[in-house]
């Protein structure tokens, strides 16, 4: 036993190491050193036996509490405990044995009376793939919605060999490897004795047919690409960085799997009249000094055209109205958002001596009690300078 490498430096883990940890470390090092990531590797073969054998004993808690109290000579067969892989006849104590095979086939395990591996069936039905295209609209088609062409390039079935990929007049044949079941046998021989697996046929990737003579169109796939124009609808309301789907449009499936999506992404080209936030639209109106005072009715632009706003008498620039329910549609159900509009008082320039001497009169007339916003500021600039 002097020459055994301690079992929890061969794992990896620590004297207080849980189950868990000894089961993680185990399944890490097994597939390294297993014999079929290293074939003809007598290290590496040498190496998954020490494995096994340090994780046979610690998983066990007793064989582990006789290993912690009198190292390798607790667990020697002398002893009854049994520090061997062996075979199933010896026992396998807490050594999960599925959990290798797990890792390395994927499943299951053949000659043991557990079943066998079941690999993917390259025949059975596939689902296209996506094609992601963008489409930039202006501000009025998102908000209400239109009619776009879109050009993609997608996978469909080839016309000329009927999708088979075998050059037409030919067909594809049955594989000499596997005899048309796309699965071939493999038996294994590993420290814990032989093992029969079943792989996918690498002649024949798995399909049990070979395409000896492949079609000049699609080159032996199947299928091959083509440029359509799709005319899409617009969903009303959909904003920039959005996408929505045209189903079934994509690359054509193979098997008679289902085709995929078209996912369609908005870009949204600036507005000169409105901005957007959310479902809410802005937009800021000049009005002239005289409107802002005395009051008037003006014309306001929205998505649905054109609305007359009453701006009340004494308006401030800045000054923010709403319209409800004028915004932008919600995609896909009921109700819309609101219309913000902020109003600016324009500054007349440009005035001439008869339109300044009126504004003097105008000004002379006025006092504190028209600009309340005026001599609330003298007010506490002279408190403040008191």
């Amino acid at each position: 036993m002097a020459d055994k490498r301690d079992y929890y430096d061969v794992l990896g883990v620590s004297k207080d190491a849980s189950a868990d940890d000894l089961k993680k470390a185990y399944r890490k090092l097994a597939k390294q050193y297993h014999p079929d990531m290293n074939p003809g590797d007598k290290t590496a073969e040498a190496k998954f036996k020490e494995v096994n054998e340090a994780y046979e004993v610690l998983s066990d808690s007793t064989k582990r509490q006789r290993y912690d109290q009198f190292g390798h000579a607790g667990v020697d067969p002398s002893y009854g405990a049994g520090a061997g892989a062996g075979g199933f006849g010896g026992g396998f104590g807490g050594f999960d044995v599925g959990d290798i095979f797990e890792s390395f086939f994927g499943g299951g395990f053949g000659g043991f009376g557990g079943g066998s591996s079941r690999p993917r069936n390259p025949n059975a039905p596939i689902r296209g793939n996506d094609i992601n295209v963008t489409v930039g609209l202006s501000f009025m088609e998102a908000a209400k919605g239109c009619k776009q062409q879109i050009t993609v390039q997608r996978l469909e079935k080839c016309e000329t060999c009927g999708g088979s990929g075998a050059k037409k007049g030919t067909s594809p044949e049955t594989c000499p490897e596997c005899g048309g079941t796309g699965q071939v046998k493999v038996q294994q021989r590993t420290p814990i004795g032989v093992i029969q697996t079943t792989r996918t046929c690498t002649k024949c990737s798995g399909k049990g047919k070979i395409v000896k003579e492949p079609c000049g169109d699609c080159r032996g796939m199947g299928r091959v690409r083509h440029t359509r124009t799709l005319e899409v609808s617009v969903p009303a309301g959909i904003d920039d960085g959005q996408t929505f789907v045209l189903r079934g449009q994509g690359d054509e499936g193979l098997n008679g799997g289902p085709s995929g999506d078209v996912n369609i992404m908005v870009t949204l080209r600036p507005d000169t009249l409105f901005e957007r936030d959310g479902f809410d639209v802005w937009c800021d109106i000049p009005i002239t000094f005289t409107q802002a005072v005395l009051g008037d009715e003006i014309v306001v632009p929205t998505i649905d055209g054109k609305v007359k706003y009453n701006v009340p008498e004494g308006t401030q620039s800045g000054t923010v109205f709403r319209l409800r329910n004028k915004g932008i549609p919600y995609v896909n159900g009921r109700g819309r958002g609101d219309q913000y509009v902020k109003v600016n008082i324009e500054v007349p320039r440009n005035l001439n001596a008869k339109q300044k001497d009126a504004l003097k009169k105008f000004e002379d007339l006025s006092s504190d009690r028209n600009y309340e916003k005026r001599k609330s500021f003298f007010d506490k600039l002279k408190d403040a300078m008191k």
